[in-house]
């Protein structure tokens, strides 16, 4: 990411930088949480605080510190409506805030998609009869967890319950919040988690079924790493995560195996709309003087236009802001893209672009944490009542809903 930027950097620069008079000069690289600690230590004038830069990737949840202090410029005071009508709304609608200002501008978004070991699959699928075509819906990946688990307990006898998982979510929060939008419903009233829906106990009954067997990974890290070891068939995940991907297993006895991975889109809890959520970082622009705002959202404006932006894409597995680049572009250059990760990541989201509704999820200081509270709790709660089935005095899913509630 950082070696596709500095290069658009320098190009911008001796080009429409040149032309105008706008040098872009980068004056801090570093991951997510160290950018975050800086900005953080900016919001609150702590002594030793870097300087506010002109710009800087940011998710909407840290740009909400800025914001509330006025800190931030409003984009849509240097893009006409015109020109932000050729982003997608879902990538445009998450930038803005409470008051209505667009502060966040979309660069680095992905959606989320199934990640499937064709390899452990077409094995699993020769020796049962499972249909691939199951993996549309949670419930057929539901019913193929739990098979999944049997088939491979039973490849040894002498040591039943060692199956093994066939699914996990990178996030269950996010699971929980989609299904609820593919079912006409929302996980959230205000600020705070709705469980009472049947809608939602549905979900949880879905899921809570092969989770509490064995057949659905109850993992803290990411899916990627269980992928490696051959823990795992599939998985749903950010699409920018593609690159953890590798096209190998290696086993507890050091043997590695060759594999191949499919990548399919969202699945869909059955009846329900085509929906997935839509994430990620953009840029922010600080609020100085005129002209410093104006050629920051030069450079803002140059480098999200389409072909900037498919060359961004097409090296860090984010995806495309523009709807030219989503309905033309994309299509185009995807064969020219090297990586072949990048390249199936592509082809999947966009064939969900034409079929699926991309949404937002809500921005609000507490919503994290939410998250948070409820992936460690959902987790927690599951692994228990594993545990308890295994020794044979699991709970009701009625009960297990009401501790979850709890």
């Amino acid at each position: 990411m950082q070696k596709t930027m500095d290069a658009l950097i320098d190009e911008f620069n001796s080009t429409e930088g040149k032309e105008q008079g706008i040098v872009i000069n980068v004056t801090a690289i570093s991951s997510s949480a160290e950018l975050n600690e800086s900005l953080e230590m900016i919001a609150n004038s702590d002594p030793g605080a870097p300087a506010m830069p002109d710009i800087c990737t940011v998710y909407p949840k840290v740009a909400i510190r800025f914001q509330e202090k006025g800190a931030l410029v409003d984009l849509q005071e240097y893009f006409t409506q015109e020109e932000l009508e050729n982003y997608l709304p879902a990538f445009i609608e998450e930038g803005k805030l409470e008051d209505g200002g667009l502060y966040v501008f979309p660069l680095a978004k992905s959606t989320e998609i199934l990640y499937l070991n064709q390899t452990l699959f077409d094995r699993f699928a020769q020796a049962t009869g499972a249909s691939q075509e199951k993996l549309a819906t949670f419930e057929g990946i539901a019913e193929l967890s739990q098979k999944y688990y049997r088939w491979t307990d039973a490849q040894t006898p002498d040591t039943p319950g060692d199956g093994k998982a066939f699914f996990t979510a990178d996030s269950w929060f996010n699971l929980a919040q989609v299904g609820m939008v593919q079912l006409g419903d929302s996980l959230l009233e205000g600020e705070s988690l709705d469980l009472e829906s049947e809608k939602y106990r549905h979900i949880f009954e879905t899921l809570w079924v092969p989770a509490v067997e064995g057949g659905i990974a109850l993992y803290d890290g990411y899916s990627s790493d269980l992928s490696k070891t051959g823990d795992l068939v599939c998985s749903t995940g950010s699409s920018a995560g593609i690159l953890f991907y590798g096209d190998t297993i290696t086993y507890p006895d050091n043997r590695v195996e060759q594999v191949e991975y499919s990548i399919l889109p969202f699945p869909v809890f059955a009846g329900g709309e085509k929906a997935a959520i839509q994430r990620g970082g953009g840029l922010m622009v600080a609020k100085s003087e005129t002209r410093r705002e104006y050629a920051a959202a030069t450079f803002v404006k140059w480098l999200t236009a389409p072909r900037q932006n498919m060359r961004f894409i097409a090296s860090t597995g984010y995806l495309p802001v523009t709807k030219q680049a989503f309905e033309t572009d994309m299509a185009r250059q995807i064969d020219e893209v090297e990586d072949g990760r990048v390249k199936k990541m592509l082809a999947a989201v966009t064939g969900m672009y034409e079929e699926y509704r991309f949404f937002t999820a809500p921005t609000f200081a507490g919503f994290d944490e939410l998250g948070k509270d409820y992936e460690r709790d959902f987790k927690a709660l599951l692994r228990r009542q594993g545990e308890s089935a295994r020794s044979g005095t699991a709970p009701t899913v009625e009960e297990a809903l009401a501790q979850l509630k709890d």
